[in-house]
């Protein structure tokens, strides 16, 4: 296939895209693919330093928990950039908790970041994609959000993700809108930098719950994203895409822990 060709598949060339969590590990492999099927990106971030050392069209800095904020923010955009094609709602946050550790406020941040934060922003560029008659839409969700694997704000917060991507593929269809959501493993970011120096081993009890034996990487992310926003998936919308290495087809550690001894 040609650089033309590819070019037509994808469909993205020379379409404006808003990327959210922008400044982190799995923003900017999305900025680079995107940047690479020749999409204009602009980058949102609650970090204007972190935006700064990555090649945006436009930088958007707002904090995910601050309605009024985002709100002004995004209207701000559309008003001086035009509605963007593509919106990549990429932004997340969780601490890795268990149940024992949620309290109120443990689960008002999350729900907040995760899953109204998406909302806020959503809401007000989908209504101008509906007077256009066309848009796209990402939600970059969890394995979280299909099994519990801990984190119980954050896979809630993910899983309501899910639901709303299926109230806009639904609803808004019709005007021309596709909303769809990738569902990540463990990603091998800068975020586990620090908790594998003060736990060497934790690598070793991760990867064998995976029956591709390692976590996907930031880039695996953004390719699955591109997929989805690009024209080559414009029969696909409502839909939840694991891209988890295999984590959530079965158990390889029940497999390999309890059946494999009895041959």
């Amino acid at each position: 296939m040609t650089l033309t060709n590819l070019d037509e598949l994808l469909g993205l060339k020379d379409r404006h895209v808003l990327i959210t969590g922008a400044g982190g590990g799995i923003g900017r492999a999305l900025i680079a693919a995107f940047t690479a099927a020749g999409a204009v990106v602009s980058g949102a971030d609650q970090d204007r330093q972190s935006l700064e050392q990555v090649p945006l069209a436009h930088r958007l800095v707002f904090d995910l928990t601050n309605r009024r904020q985002v709100q002004e923010a995004v209207i701000g955009f559309i008003t001086d950039h035009g509605t963007p094609d593509v919106l990549i709602n990429n932004a997340g946050f969780t601490r890795g908790e268990t149940l024992d550790q949620v309290d109120g406020d443990v689960w008002e941040r999350e729900v907040a970041i995760n899953l109204n934060g998406a909302f806020h922003i959503t809401a007000p560029i989908v209504d101008a994609m509906c007077k256009r008659n066309s848009g796209n839409i990402v939600f970059i969700s969890s394995v979280n959000a299909l099994s519990h694997f801990g984190n119980p704000a954050y896979s809630a917060a993910k899983a309501g993700l899910i639901s709303y991507v299926k109230a806009l593929a639904v609803e808004r269809g019709r005007y021309g809108i596709r909303a769809n959501a990738i569902c990540p493993g463990s990603v091998r970011t800068p975020a586990w930098n620090h908790r594998l120096q003060k736990r060497p081993e934790l690598l070793g009890q991760v990867l064998p719950h995976y029956p591709l034996g390692r976590m996907v990487t930031p880039e695996e992310v953004a390719q699955a994203t591109l997929f989805l926003a690009s024209s080559a998936a414009s029969g696909i919308t409502g839909t939840a895409l694991a891209v988890d290495a295999g984590l959530t087809a079965g158990n390889l550690r029940f497999i390999n822990d309890v059946l494999a001894g009895d041959n």
